[in-house]
């Protein structure tokens, strides 16, 4: 057994929408073969999350059906180790890839495993999140992250989105990219796409004060606001006029929202990449004549595979420095209800809202 020195609390939501703070596990584990134990120090809410505790579910398939664990975007300290690893030690520091694939199926034996039918995806209905003190993680899919603090750590997880988003949707040097939306994944990706060599960079949001945050970190990139009272063609327009009479080859759809991927494709030049990293409604109309007579093609993420050594690569050679500034409320494990409600309420002018727990 091993002893741990606080009770291990996480955070929980439920059918009902309810969201509480409960024991997650017995207050000794045991890490099984592979397994290492975690004392996670640091998780950031995304937009699932809230998803799950407001909705109740992603999708048809992706159903909150009971006391449900939140959270998977995760880094913390090693506390205990199976003698089968040897990959890892007591007191290393690791960021937890939360997807966990079966490594036997077609899409799992062809590099694809973000596509395994039966990965278990932590805070993914029904297998619990990581938003708990305490967790046991097979060690080969926890990566080390050395002296890196356990917040950076925790944005691994949104950098491997908007990793696998460049990387599958072509951004290469001198493409001119629009990034649709200015949330964490928004100014991640457009962070990603100035390390890609893009230019330029437009990106878009209903909120004027995201788009002059994204300013701040990249200076370059050119903001337009999206008023609703427009059509998304005459936002397309925006978008072009801003990108200097250029339209951009690449657009990177972050909201998942019908009139946002509409505009998206309306700014495209010929045979441009419209790519959709957000999730949204089930079923969404788009103006097919138009990705038709221009040969756009329409491409979609589904969450990322091989992204996570690379993404610590990037982030300590510096390619995304002033990530970290997207984090703009932190809260102790203790009080995660308050910090779901500030996430979830646009008055507070939250970006991304950081759990964190003392090593």
């Amino acid at each position: 057994m091993t002893a741990v020195r606080k009770p291990n609390i996480g955070v929980f939501t439920n059918p009902t929408h309810d969201l509480h703070i409960a024991l997650a596990e017995p207050t000794s584990l045991i890490p099984a073969n592979g397994e290492v134990i975690v004392h996670v120090c640091a998780t950031g809410i995304c937009g699932s999350d809230i998803h799950f505790q407001k909705h109740g579910q992603i999708g048809p398939t992706m159903v909150v059906r009971d006391e449900h664990i939140l959270g998977h975007e995760s880094a913390g300290i090693v506390i205990a180790v199976h003698q089968s690893v040897t990959s890892l030690k007591v007191g290393d520091r690791v960021a937890l890839e939360p997807g966990v694939p079966c490594y036997k199926c077609d899409v799992c034996l062809h590099g694809h495993y973000n596509g395994c039918p039966d990965v278990q995806f932590k805070s993914t209905p029904p297998v619990p999140g990581l938003l708990r003190r305490y967790v046991n993680h097979p060690a080969e899919w926890c990566h080390k992250i050395d002296d890196m603090s356990y917040e950076k750590g925790a944005l691994l997880e949104p950098l491997c989105v908007a990793l696998a988003g460049i990387e599958n949707s072509g951004v290469s040097l001198g493409d001119p990219v629009v990034v649709l939306g200015a949330g964490p994944i928004g100014i991640v990706s457009a962070l990603c796409a100035r390390a890609a060599g893009a230019e330029p960079i437009i990106i878009t949001d209903i909120n004027h004060d995201r788009l002059m945050f994204a300013k701040t970190l990249i200076p370059s990139i050119r903001t337009v606001k999206v008023d609703r009272g427009k059509t998304p063609d005459e936002i397309a327009v925006n978008i072009i006029d801003a990108a200097g009479g250029i339209r951009p080859r690449v657009a990177l759809e972050c909201t998942g929202i019908q009139s946002s991927l509409a505009t998206a494709i309306f700014s495209l030049k010929f045979r441009g990449v419209c790519y959709c990293i957000g999730v949204g409604a089930s079923t969404q109309n788009i103006p097919f004549m138009h990705l038709s007579v221009n040969e756009i093609d329409l491409k979609f993420q589904y969450r990322y595979a091989n992204q996570w050594p690379k993404a610590i690569r990037i982030m300590k050679g510096g390619l995304v420095d002033g990530i970290e500034h997207i984090i703009s409320h932190r809260f102790p494990l203790e009080e995660s209800v308050k910090a779901f409600e500030t996430t979830a309420d646009a008055e507070t002018g939250s970006l991304k809202v950081m759990i964190v727990d003392e090593d």
